[in-house]
């Protein structure tokens, strides 16, 4: 069996420290807003190259947080990609504004940048573009585009962690950045777990206000806030995974260019890597029309694979009411091809071989 991420082999690589810094959080009782937090978040900010970096209790709630702190609410439009997992837009209705969909790049998956221009009107008011797949969005153009149009842009980084343009860590780019730490995220705890980054006093003051019932000091409350905040225990996991993330992504990246090498001789669509920045690769993901032949041989073989995302966000029946008539060419042929293979930093040449054999069996069927 070949699972899509493995999470055990990882955790007996990490074992003995990962329990030892778990044993040092149960001692000290402290397990809210605790020292593990605290220094997570001052790790974490100069990893990214950034002044705050806040700890929340989801990928989604670090969205949430990150559009509420700047002001983002009734009657807004936020423009986004319709190629991602729902929280991206979940998080922009929880706020009362609407998510403007956009078609995304056919080649790189991400939201496509002229489409942005297009899409903007008298109600815009911000652009969310996810770094899909790891992949960083075109976040210079991106960025000259919100100037030019005074628009707010923050960053969905649920899938980018460690992921740069240049000297820039993705997250350090917009107003804000939104990070989750989802178990099979390349840096990922043991549960739920989420972060909001930014070079922004006042969107970092707004979300340490949000995220602890709208208080900063006990039983002080200046606005109505929520429950989100980072698990001391994950925050301990979190520390000793941080250690190791640059490697993780180079295995991936060594995991990926295996694949590309031996894909690309059975005529299937590989990963496409623009000049923009570096790919961490959460996920990697092909095109296929034969994806359903593909899919029964993999299975099979009991080797995992999925799709991401096989319905896009304009298609779904949340936002049929105003979108369902939506076309999207490049995002619905995206959808309609695509297929994710296992990838972690733990896969051996032997089995991406393995893969790739299966792959090329089905394909001679």
């Amino acid at each position: 069996m070949i699972p899509m991420v493995d999470l055990r082999q990882q955790h007996q690589r990490l074992k003995d420290d990962i329990e030892r810094s778990i044993a040092e959080v149960f001692e000290t009782t402290q397990f809210i807003l605790g020292p593990n937090v605290q220094a997570f978040e001052q790790e974490v900010a100069r990893y990214l190259g950034v002044k705050h970096a806040l700890g929340c209790a989801s990928g989604t709630d670090a969205l949430h947080l990150a559009l509420a702190a700047a002001g983002i609410g009734e009657g807004d439009e936020v423009i986004t990609t319709p190629f991602t997992f729902i929280a991206t837009a979940e998080a922009i209705r929880y706020v009362d504004a609407e998510p403007v969909f956009v078609d995304i790049h056919p080649d790189t998956f991400n939201i496509d940048v002229a489409q942005v221009e297009n899409a903007i009107g008298p109600r815009t008011r911000a652009v969310l573009p996810v770094h899909l797949f790891g992949q960083p969005a075109d976040m210079p153009d991106l960025l000259d585009l919100c100037q030019r149009h005074g628009l707010i842009l923050i960053e969905d980084c649920a899938q980018s962690f460690g992921a740069a343009i240049g000297q820039r860590m993705t997250g350090s780019l917009g107003l804000a950045g939104a990070h989750s730490f989802f178990p099979s995220k390349n840096l990922g705890c043991y549960g739920d777990g989420g972060m909001v980054t930014t070079n922004d006093d006042d969107i970092a003051q707004q979300v340490r206000l949000l995220r602890n019932h709208g208080s900063e000091k006990r039983y002080h409350h200046d606005v109505i806030g929520y429950n989100s905040r980072l698990d001391e225990i994950q925050a301990a996991i979190l520390r000793v995974k941080l250690r190791h993330i640059d490697e993780f992504n180079r295995e991936r990246r060594r995991v990926a260019q295996s694949y590309s090498r031996q894909l690309s001789e059975l005529g299937i669509m590989t990963p496409v890597e623009d000049d923009i920045g570096t790919h961490v690769y959460h996920q990697y993901t092909i095109l296929t029309p034969h994806r359903e032949r593909i899919m029964q041989a993999l299975a099979a073989a009991e080797i995992a694979c999925a799709i991401y995302y096989p319905i896009p966000l304009h298609q779904q029946k949340v936002f049929a009411s105003s979108h369902g008539h939506q076309a999207l060419p490049h995002c619905e042929h995206v959808a309609a091809l695509c297929m994710s293979l296992p990838i972690h930093p733990e896969l051996s040449e032997e089995q991406i071989s393995d893969i790739v054999g299966v792959i090329a069996t089905a394909l001679e069927a």
